[in-house]
């Protein structure tokens, strides 16, 4: 049921969606920094998420990924830090969280050309695809799509980058022009590594475990499976 939430000025409602999404961006930062300091732990980080969750009340379960996209979260909290400053306040945990996702697609990109040189390739020259470029599941929006940075990353790096989409058929980028590959056999197989980046519902995640020799799962679509192909976030 909707209801309108009377409060006592337009500042304090501004604030308060100003709030949400601050809430969130840091949630989302903690998450993701976790995330990494359980990589070097190995320690799997969904599977302490999911625990944790079981607890009943006074934990609210984030995930982490790849970074975060769209028009409020990257924004909105940056907003409020800018603006708190001019009233002489600097927020610390905002920023943090900020500077920490911002850093995703970079960590994810270092952790592929780690997991590309154990398997003896280097990522210049290597075949990478890049599964979804919006910056949510199934939602046609490339808005700060994390997607995007690490497909930049990856070709200053000088990788072959390609992408499937299916809501993004062509992308011009960085003045070239791109078109979603068709997800096959023929052509999963021909990557180094193909990385999840955004998890659209309607991808046939089985065809692509089934033929890539290598897959980044930056979004815990494998959950629960154990394959010395998948690298998880």
């Amino acid at each position: 049921m909707n209801k309108v939430v009377i409060v006592s000025s337009t500042r304090v409602a501004e604030i308060t969606k100003l709030l949400e999404n601050t809430f969130r961006i840091v949630n989302i930062g903690l998450i993701d920094e976790l995330a990494m300091m359980a990589h070097k732990m190995k320690i799997d980080i969904w599977e302490v998420i999911d625990a944790a969750a079981t607890k009943p009340f006074g934990f609210m379960p984030f995930y982490p990924g790849p970074g975060v996209g769209g028009h409020c979260i990257p924004k909105d909290p940056l907003y409020l830090y800018w603006k708190a400053r001019k009233f002489g306040f600097k927020s610390r945990f905002i920023k943090l969280a900020s500077d920490v996702i911002s850093y995703m697609p970079e960590y994810v990109v270092r952790r592929l050309e780690e997991a590309l040189k154990a398997r003896g390739v280097k990522l210049d020259g290597a075949n990478i695809l890049i599964i979804g470029l919006t910056y949510k599941r199934d939602v046609k929006d490339l808005r700060k799509s994390p997607a995007l940075d690490i497909f930049e990353i990856l070709k200053k790096a000088r990788a072959e980058v390609s992408y499937h989409d299916p809501l993004i058929p062509y992308l011009k980028f960085a003045e070239l022009n791109f078109k979603s590959l068709p997800l096959t056999k023929t052509n999963i197989e021909k990557f180094d590594c193909v990385v999840i980046a955004t998890d659209h519902s309607s991808l046939d995640y089985k065809l692509i475990l089934e033929n890539a020799k290598m897959i980044f799962d930056t979004r815990n679509i494998y959950k629960g499976k154990v394959n010395k192909k998948i690298i998880k976030l």
